[in-house]
Parts: structure tokens; C-alpha cells; sequence
């Protein structure tokens, strides 16, 4: 059954950058949520806790002020999740727990439109490299099998997290053939996060920091995240502590 979900929801996604004729991003994961779900718009943002975090995407104003609001104030669903690395619901905001929780973001994403507020970490083993967040105009609860899809979807974007290549040149017109290379992506998780393993070794450093410089040397040398990852676990590539993630020699 699981399996199923992964699949139906990886092929809506898919479907919306057929849309765009674009190579899949987290936009479409965003864009698919919101249609299948009973939500009003959603957005992601990049979180990390020795780097600033910032919004990546949202599907409209309301989505962009609540992604904007968190990170801004420090509170909210969202940072919630990122820290507890859980699903974080707030189905109504205007309840007193919900204000008591969040005093300045409930208020502030009231007034902005929202009436409820789900967010979803992104998750690569022990690593969250984000949050996904669904807001709705009113106060609404998820049901089972809306919260499985809601996960799901957080899960794809972590998909799309890990194969975004960061070249303008990679954004490719046409569909895609979106089984085989998500059924790719999810193997690359185990590896991805094997090669952090070994670079907070190399780098003396934490996990964050050796996810953060992993990306950033893929980054650089617009490669794919998880093919620098299997770089490192093979020991072909190693990152000495005062390397450069810009260097060839690294």
C-alpha cells in the first residue's frame, strides 16, 4: 500500500512539471499538494541549524507570508517541525493551545489568511534539510489517509531535495519519465547519507555541517548530490577540514 501511494503521488508531481515542461522541482510537489489535498497552498522552505534558512518555494501569497513569518519570528509549525524532526498539525489556530504554543506566528498567520497549518520535515536518515508546509483559508483536520498523502508528498520533495542540480541549463523542456528515476532517488537516500557519515569524520565537523558541505561541493561543480555522495563512500573523493567546496581538488 505504501509503496502504491509513493507511486500515485510521484506521477501527480511528475504530471505538474509535464505542465510546466520542466524538469521536476519542489514546486511541483508543492502544486500537486495542494490539488489533491484540502488545503489552500503550500510551500517549502530549506532549514539547517549552522546555516540560514530560508524559503525555497510557495504556491501563492498566503504560503510565501507563513513560510516568511517562521522563519522570521522563530516559531511556528514549521520550525517546530524542523526541530522535533516530526509532523506538526495545527488544524485550528485560533484555539488557546495553539496561541499559548505560538504566540506572535498564530495571531500573524491569522491575519494573513490561514486558519489552520500542517508541516512536514523532510528527512535523509538523520538529516532534515527541510520542511514541507500545507496551510488552509479555514480550520480543517487531515484525515488517515489525507495525512498518508500529505507525508507522502513531503517525502517525494525529499526526492527532489536530493536530485536538484543547480545549472540553468538543467532545466529541460518536455515530460519526464518520472518511475525509474524516483525509484533511483530513493535508493540514493541510504548513500547520501553514509557519505555525511564519513565526511563528519574527514571534517571533524557535525552531521549538518558535513550534509551542508556535501551540497555545497555538488553545488559548485553542478553535479548530482548523490552522485558526489557515491564518490565519497567509493574513496574517490575526500574532503580534508580546511578544503574548499569550490576546489576540483578537493
Amino acid at each position: 500500500m505504501t509503496g502504491n501511494r509513493s507511486a500515485r503521488i510521484q506521477v501527480l508531481v511528475a504530471e505538474q512539471a509535464a505542465l510546466r515542461g520542466a524538469r521536476v522541482g519542489v514546486m511541483d510537489v508543492c502544486t500537486a499538494a495542494v490539488a489533491a489535498l484540502p488545503v489552500g497552498g503550500a510551500g517549502v522552505s530549506a532549514m539547517s541549524r549552522t546555516a540560514a534558512s530560508h524559503p525555497l518555494c510557495s504556491t501563492d501569497d498566503i504560503s510565501e507570508q507563513l513560510e516568511e513569518l517562521q522563519l522570521a519570528l522563530g516559531e511556528g509549525p514549521c520550525v517546530d517541525a524542523f526541530t522535533l524532526g516530526s509532523t506538526v498539525l495545527a488544524p485550528d489556530l485560533r484555539t488557546g493551545e495553539v496561541r499559548g504554543r505560538w504566540p506572535v506566528f498564530a495571531p500573524a498567520a491569522t491575519d494573513a489568511g490561514a486558519g489552520a497549518v500542517f508541516a512536514f520535515p523532510l528527512r535523509v536518515g538523520a538529516i532534515s534539510p527541510g520542511v514541507l508546509d500545507l496551510y488552509a483559508g479555514e480550520p480543517v483536520a487531515l484525515d488517515s489517509e489525507e495525512l498518508a498523502d500529505a507525508m507522502a508528498f513531503a517525502d517525494t520533495a525529499t526526492l527532489v531535495l536530493l536530485d536538484t542540480r543547480t545549472e540553468e541549463s538543467d532545466t529541460l523542456p518536455g515530460g519526464i519519465s518520472p518511475a525509474g528515476r524516483f525509484d533511483d532517488l530513493g535508493g540514493s537516500r541510504a548513500e547520501i547519507d553514509q557519505a555525511t557519515g564519513m565526511l563528519t569524520v574527514q571534517l571533524d565537523a557535525g552531521i549538518e555541517e558535513a550534509f551542508i558541505r556535501l551540497r555545497a561541493y555538488a553545488y559548485a561543480h553542478g553535479r548530482r548530490l548523490a552522485e558526489v555522495a557515491d564518490d565519497v563512500v567509493a574513496r574517490r573523493l575526500r574532503f580534508p577540514p580546511d578544503s574548499d567546496p569550490t576546489d576540483d581538488d578537493v
